[in-house]
């Protein structure tokens, strides 16, 4: 008997040591999301236990908690315990991401989660809930790409207008962009917007404003489906509630939130295979070809300019020019390339040139051959072929091919060396000058040399003025003190003007500065701030109660702020707040 009881009393040891198995674990709602929805994780343990400490979020804001909830159950006599901290997360970026590990620590232990790996992707469609509080902002806030065309041609230039459609319902006071598309298989380039402004315009019907935020021109470089990624921007705006000022009008409440023009596909087409010519180098648009040259009649080792020029509207920076074919007798050399070409909304505009500087050795006419350009008419969508007209250089002076040939053998018979040209046909050009003037100045007795020589008798008087200053002012002890504890509250105050949109960082500063300036103004130290006495002794200097009000609350904002979310637009209020309340006060208290 004795040892079926120990037995028994084995068995519920064991049990009980099992059922007080500790368990710490990180759940998040999702391991893949896009980058304009929101991560829900949970820390879940089975025991209660102290110095929770959250991982760094890195890659993510955390735009909610921690929420902290405990539920305690008994079903058939056995205790359930469940303690869960709760954060709402947004990414900042696109990418794949760790969230480390959190700790707490249970009956002296400390436990650790399991590093989580959260994959973001780029925005998705996000089906609409009447019932969620942020429907609202949805339905009256929208980024649109409006796409001039969906099917282009090859190398045909389109257009993406991104527009934010802000009903008049709400406000919108702040947005940041953090996504831009990159437009993979097409040749970009964006078009300044810096200036505009919002205008009226309808969206599917009803009347909005908008603004144009960004236009981009692209010429796709591939055949096929290609995909445009959307632009996202996280915005912070003021929707108004349920509730209603005493004049009947709604109030306002800020809301964030986070919209997408959302993914577009662009078809593109092939250019045809019929009659496409054996030189065509890729060149879509309307174009006109143009060569000449800067001289026709020019004495040997004289050089001209040769100029290809290919003008009109197309993709004038993605093809290359024709090549000319020159006789041997004219030495060539490397063109030199110039653009001149604009991009609008129509695409790009203006003229390429390739030009060629070509020296004539010999006398004689060399006659330059035409040149032909193909490019692909969008408007006929068909190949055309330009033709250049053939230009004939006619060199008056210089020797000639037979002469050379002849004074060769002649040098060759008689022994004597053969005359070599000399390639170096060009002189160098001074860019540098060196110029005197024709009657120079003298340093003596000139303006400067009377004013130096009188300047130190001037600044004795100034300098006795600013040592009496300086003697007066250093033999003011407690105004000293003053000044340098404003001048260190003056710091803080910069501190947390520069920390403006990192809100711990903020808060920090402003309570330091505000701390700092009572210390200067009531001329308590430290340990002898409190509430209470910070509200007698500015009562006592004659300040106002609704001032000391202001500034009992901008400490509590400094307080709370810490556990809260707070966005950019209530960190800027706080800062004027409390700039306005210490001007109050220095000309209140006496």
């Amino acid at each position: 008997m004795k040892i079926i009881k120990h037995l028994y009393i084995l068995l519920i040891l064991v049990s009980t040591l099992a059922s007080a198995q500790v368990k710490f674990d990180a759940k998040p709602s999702k391991t893949k999301l896009g980058i304009n929805e929101r991560l829900r994780i949970d820390f879940e343990m089975n025991q209660d236990g102290d110095n929770f400490n959250p991982p760094d979020f890195n890659g993510f804001t955390v735009v909610g908690g921690p929420n902290q909830s405990v539920s305690n159950s008994w079903i058939n006599g056995k205790r359930s315990f469940k303690k869960t901290y709760s954060y709402f997360l947004a990414p900042k970026k696109r990418g794949r991401f760790t969230i480390s590990q959190a700790t707490i620590t249970i009956d002296g232990e400390t436990f650790k989660t399991t590093p989580l790996k959260i994959e973001v992707t780029a925005a998705v469609d996000i089906p609409k809930d009447p019932n969620d509080p942020n429907y609202l902002a949805s339905e009256n806030i929208h980024l649109v790409a409006e796409i001039s065309k969906t099917n282009p041609y090859l190398n045909e230039a389109i257009t993406v207008v991104y527009k934010l459609y802000v009903s008049p319902k709400i406000a919108v006071d702040n947005w940041n962009e953090i996504d831009s598309p990159r437009y993979n298989d097409f040749w970009s380039q964006n078009i300044n917007t810096q200036g505009q402004k919002v205008q009226n315009g309808t969206y599917k019907g009803e009347d909005y404003r908008y603004l144009v935020l960004r236009k981009t021109v692209l010429y796709p470089q591939k055949t096929g489906k290609l995909n445009l990624e959307p632009l996202t921007l996280d915005l912070s705006m003021r929707v108004p509630s349920n509730r209603r000022d005493i004049f009947g009008s709604f109030l306002m409440t800020r809301v964030n939130r986070t919209v997408s023009a959302g993914n577009q596909t662009i078809n593109v087409k092939a250019l045809p295979q019929e009659g496409k010519p054996a030189d065509f180098t890729g060149a879509v648009g309307d174009f006109k070809l143009n060569v000449s040259s800067s001289k026709t009649e020019l004495d040997a080792t004289e050089s001209l300019l040769l100029n290809v020029k290919v003008s009109g509207n197309g993709n004038l920076k993605l093809f290359k020019l024709p090549k000319i074919s020159l006789p041997s007798s004219l030495e060539v050399y490397e063109p030199e390339h110039k653009e001149d070409v604009t991009t609008n909304l129509s695409g790009m505009q203006g003229s390429i040139l390739d030009s060629y500087t070509v020296v004539p050795q010999f006398k004689g006419k060399y006659p330059i051959p035409s040149i032909s350009f193909s490019y692909f008419d969008l408007k006929s969508k068909s190949y055309k072929r330009l033709t250049s007209n053939e230009i004939v250089i006619n060199v008056l002076n210089g020797p000639s091919n037979n002469a050379i040939a002849s004074n060769a053998n002649q040098a060759a018979n008689s022994n004597k060396q053969a005359v070599v040209l000399n390639n170096d046909q060009f002189a160098f050009i001074k860019t540098k000058t060196n110029f005197s003037a024709v009657q120079p100045e003298y340093f003596f007795k000139s303006s400067t040399f009377w004013g130096l020589l009188l300047l130190p008798f001037l600044a004795i008087p100034l300098a006795i003025f600013i040592r009496k200053k300086k003697a007066t002012r250093d033999a003011d002890v407690s105004g000293n003190k003053i000044r340098k504890a404003n001048k260190l509250a003056r710091k803080y105050l910069s501190n947390a003007k520069k920390a403006l949109g990192k809100k711990e960082a903020f808060y920090i500063a402003l309570e330091k500065a505000l701390h700092n300036y009572l210390k200067a103004k009531l001329q308590i130290e430290t340990n002898e701030l409190s509430k209470d006495k910070i509200k007698s002794l500015l009562a006592e200097k004659g300040v106002e109660r609704s001032v000391i009000k202001d500034f009992e609350g901008i400490l509590e904002s400094c307080e709370l702020a810490r556990y809260t979310p707070i966005d950019i637009v209530t960190m800027q209020e706080d800062y004027d707040k409390a700039a306005k309340t210490i001007s109050l006060i220095d000309k209140q208290a006496r």
